[in-house]
């Protein structure tokens, strides 16, 4: 009895395996509702369209950062430009009574603090100097335009400078010297184009301070005439001196006349023979320092 259970078993129900339908599989297809078009190629085509929408704008950024970094480097190419209309002490350095104006390319004189007692505007290009750049500035003691491209002053630009005592207008265009404030102690008008006439009989007269006087390098045909007492070094090399006179630095009618403040003058690269002029120098502790032979 017991052998015959498996064997029931398997009649009942083997049958009933066989019976079962074969499954088929077939394609892959999805439909679409009311159309024949299936679900994959739609998604086929919806990605080769992305994928031209993806190139375009990627073309459309690669124009676009192209035209930008064009353009920053066009502005990159154009140089920084100084504003000269910015306030005084923020185109210059101001610090406890001195601005500083160097290599900046200002035209003209800026407007200065009242209280400005050292002017240096060294490196420019000023051309002109105007009674109106220190009319209301009378604490001036020090002014450096070296290396300007100055070609005019106005009469009196200096008159209301009492207190100036060192004014350097050297490595400038000048054909003439202005008039000077009475208390100067050093002036230096070296590298000019100063002819004779260009500097007045008087000029240095009444400077009774006056220590220091640079005048090489110009186009002088003689040297200045009334030099003041007070000089010690003077500078005339390199113009064209052909001439002077025994009153040039001594007194002719005075022969005890000793110029005894006078440590140097140099008067090489002129065309003058110094030795033919001995009585010149007789006055004078040292000799110029110059061509003698």
């Amino acid at each position: 009895m017991k052998t015959l259970q498996p064997t029931f078993f398997l009649f009942v129900f083997v049958p009933l395996v066989k019976s079962a339908p074969p499954i088929q599989q077939e394609p892959f297809k999805f439909y679409e509702y009311d159309t024949d078009v299936t679900v994959g190629s739609l998604i086929q085509q919806d990605y080769e369209m992305q994928s031209k929408d993806i190139k375009k704008d990627a073309t459309n950024v690669s124009l676009d950062t192209a035209l930008r970094l064009q353009g920053d480097d066009s502005e990159r190419s154009v140089r920084p430009t100084k504003d000269t209309n910015l306030p005084t002490c923020l185109l210059c350095v101001c610090l406890s009574g001195s601005v500083y104006c160097e290599e900046i390319d200002i035209e003209a004189v800026p407007p200065l603090p009242k209280e400005t007692a050292y002017l240096y505007a060294r490196f420019n290009k000023i051309k002109r100097i105007a009674v109106s750049d220190f009319a209301d500035i009378t604490t001036l003691r020090r002014i450096d335009f070296s290396g300007n491209r100055i070609e005019e002053i106005e009469d009196g630009a200096f008159s209301k400078l009492l207190l100036l005592e060192e004014l350097s207008l050297a490595e400038n265009r000048l054909v003439k010297l202005p008039v000077l404030p009475p208390k100067l102690t050093t002036f230096n008008a070296n590298q000019n184009r100063i002819k004779s006439r260009g500097i007045k009989a008087n000029a240095f007269k009444k400077l009774t301070n006056l220590a220091y006087l640079y005048l090489g390098h110009n186009a002088l045909e003689s040297v200045p005439l009334n030099l003041p007492e007070s000089l010690r070094i003077l500078h005339l090399q390199y113009n064209n001196i052909t001439t002077i006179t025994d009153d040039t630095f001594c007194k002719s009618n005075n022969t005890r006349y000793i110029r005894t403040r006078m440590d140097e003058i140099r008067m090489e690269g002129n065309p003058i023979l110094l030795a033919k002029h001995v009585n010149a120098f007789s006055c004078l502790r040292t000799l110029p320092v110059g061509t003698y032979y």
